[in-house]
């Protein structure tokens, strides 16, 4: 009977003990590392996107007149390079200003041509760390022969309809996202990185919201 009542004891207590495992409270969430307000904004609705290609995609709004944007150029290389599967990075020079139009223009022409990624970082360089003079779309026109684009080539496309549409098209995002200022990082056009500390910061802000962007939609 002893033996009986301590088996019996020891039964009931390993029940108690996995009811309360199974009932036991989760403990405090991780708090977030960034927030709403503080390191980004939410974008009023409707969220508009640079594109419709399916993937999550993280925006840089540059200029190659702006001395930041090349400065940030490197880190967001990195970035690009530690975006998972299913997030995409994509530029949109920014006209900001009559200043920065050749710019702009510079892009879509060199987009179209297929040479961005091997002349983007070439450019700033040249501009900043160089000292090349390169303001007007002659001198861009120049810049992209030395690295054997056809000049007249570059010039039709830097100055077709098409390029002009594409400025215009891509100046009505950039306003409609509040973007004031380069570098800015927009997030799948639902968020706009803003309040950060450093451009490194800004990058990591632009990873962890990506994340979450492509968490939420498995």
């Amino acid at each position: 009977m002893k033996t009986f009542s301590r088996l019996r004891v020891l039964t009931l207590a390993a029940g108690l003990m996995l009811t309360a495992a199974c009932t036991a409270q989760p403990g405090p969430a991780t708090p977030a590392p960034y927030t709403e307000g503080s390191e980004y904004v939410t974008l009023p609705a409707p969220n508009q996107r640079l594109s419709n290609d399916g993937k999550v995609e993280v925006v840089e709004i540059f200029s190659y007149g702006c001395v930041h944007c090349a400065h940030f150029a490197p880190m967001a290389e990195k970035l690009r390079k530690e975006l998972p599967a299913g997030v995409t990075f994509k530029l949109l020079p920014a006209p900001f200003s009559a200043e920065w139009l050749p710019y702009a223009r510079a892009y879509y022409a060199a987009k179209q041509l297929g040479v961005v990624e091997r002349t983007h970082q070439a450019l700033f360089d040249a501009k900043f760390k160089q000292n090349y003079p390169i303001n007007s779309l002659d001198d861009l026109a120049d810049f992209y022969a030395r690295q054997g684009v056809d000049r007249a080539e570059f010039l039709r496309i830097a100055n077709s309809d098409a390029a002009t549409a594409a400025m215009k098209s891509d100046l009505d995002l950039i306003r409609h996202w509040q973007v004031d200022s380069t570098p800015t990082i927009v997030v799948d056009g639902k968020y706009r990185i803003t309040g950060v500390k450093t451009q490194e910061e800004m990058a990591a802000v632009a990873l962890w919201l990506a994340k979450r962007e492509l968490a939420a939609r498995k």
